[in-house]
């Protein structure tokens, strides 16, 4: 008789997710709805959530909203976001059903949507901060 050894393959935790978020350009952390609600803004807009405490971890991030069903329908580990318009904001439980490398893919979307809006005006001002 062999025994499987359950591996787990998911590498993602919160201070990976945390670094990748503070890595893009004028990235600030803020604490506006509690104090384990990291909240991920851009020119004062946010781009990213990230709940500190959920084990595996949870992020949510702004998507396009055809594209934010289409994810929802391939992977049961993305969700409608949570406490956010549903049509624009998805939430992802990092257990290793998406690769790393989609989920950071989804935040640099995120971050571009975001950065995107802002004012050209703002847009330089974070560029040159």
């Amino acid at each position: 008789m062999t025994t499987k050894t359950v591996v787990d393959t998911n590498t993602m935790t919160f201070e990976i997710l945390n670094d990748y978020c503070l890595s893009h350009i004028g990235a600030i952390k803020e604490y506006p709805f509690d104090a384990t609600t990291a909240v991920y803004k851009v020119g004062n807009k946010i781009f990213a959530l990230i709940d500190e405490e959920s084990r595996p971890p949870r992020i949510n991030v702004k998507c396009d909203p055809n594209y934010a069903r289409e994810l929802r329908e391939l992977y049961a580990s993305v969700t409608a976001g949570y406490h956010m318009n549903k049509k624009h904001w998805n939430t992802i439980i990092c257990e290793g059903e998406v690769d790393d490398a989609s989920i950071f893919e989804w935040i640099d979307d995120s971050y571009d949507l975001v950065f995107s809006s802002l004012t050209k005006k703002m847009q330089t001002f974070v560029r040159n901060s």
